[in-house]
């Protein structure tokens, strides 16, 4: 996945004006401050109620608003040192995209196995316990994360076996695509999103459909997983429309070449930053037992203010 988005060629072709930039960086700043303060006290529920740690729904949960704010965070540090630094060195840069690049392909994974937990749940409701226990789902959590080191390390490998020595020395404008440039990594990358995009799809399908001809005849809670799998779609959805970011920017280039700056701008918005405010929607507000103690937790702190 890429995480170069918007800031990208903006900054490269298209330099903002002062005010511009000082608006655009504000935004995103603000965004990034308040979706982690927003994910912080969904950790700080979970922490302090034991009935989320028995429950793989909810452990899963947890993975994806932390792997959230690894990811925004990421992301929005390189959008800035884009603005503020403009170059930094490669190994520093290259650490920053690994870490991004690794938490952008969790997402995708981690959404994929909350949506087959769903369909478990609801469609196999007798062997839930047996099939989804804790050991299990911190099994799954681990091989998300293998699988996205498998996807993602070879990138790594690549270049330090073609670049020469001085290349992790020099400055570059920090992308995917200036520090991982070998054509190799390329194609690698282009196969890899097609696999990620069939795989996870295929997954939310199965899951949605099987758990709407369920729900025809079910209980009220099968019509809501129903609804929990279009929002983990929709979500998908948004992250995966960074596979498409190449062709995208070329995209809007040809569409809006005047306003090109500002259409990557909106597109980083909603394909790097909009995903990862949907988890506080699914969990924070529509899971009954999560909101009420969400609400126990925010009136507490409220109290002692």
């Amino acid at each position: 996945m890429n995480v170069s988005s918007a800031n990208v060629t903006v900054v490269i072709e298209y330099r903002d004006s002062f005010t511009k930039a000082v608006t655009k960086n504000v935004i995103v700043v603000v965004l990034c401050i308040s979706i982690n303060y927003i994910n912080a006290g969904l950790i700080q529920t979970f922490r302090n109620h034991q009935i989320f740690y028995m429950n793989p729904r909810y452990i899963l949960f947890i993975h994806l608003v932390i792997n959230d704010m690894l990811q925004v965070t990421l992301t929005v540090m390189l959008f800035i040192i884009s603005y503020t630094l403009y170059k930094i060195n490669v190994s520093v840069c290259g650490t920053f995209i690994l870490l991004a690049l690794f938490a952008t392909e969790n997402t995708p994974l981690n959404l994929a196995c909350m949506a087959v937990e769903c369909y478990i749940a609801i469609c196999v409701p007798l062997r839930h316990v047996q099939i989804c226990t804790v050991n299990r789902t911190l099994m799954l959590i681990g091989l998300i994360w293998a699988t996205s080191m498998f996807s993602v390390l070879p990138d790594l490998f690549i270049t330090l076996a073609t670049e020469p020595l001085d290349f992790f020395h020099s400055q570059v404008f920090c992308l995917r695509e200036t520090v991982f440039r070998n054509p190799y990594i390329i194609r690698k990358r282009d196969i890899t999103y097609i696999v990620y995009l069939v795989l996870v799809w295929f997954v939310i399908f199965f899951t949605y459909f099987n758990i709407l001809f369920t729900a025809k005849t079910a209980s009220k809670d099968a019509k809501k997983a129903r609804n929990t799998i279009l929002l983990h779609g929709f979500q998908v959805l948004l992250c995966m429309a960074t596979y498409a970011d190449p062709l995208l920017r070329s995209a809007l280039l040809q569409w809006f070449p005047k306003n090109y700056a500002d259409s990557l701008f909106a597109c980083y918005i909603i394909i790097q930053i909009l995903p990862r405010s949907i988890c506080p929607i699914i969990y924070g507000v529509r899971d009954k037992t999560f909101r009420k103690y969400l609400k126990r937790y925010l009136l507490c702190k409220m109290s002692h203010q």
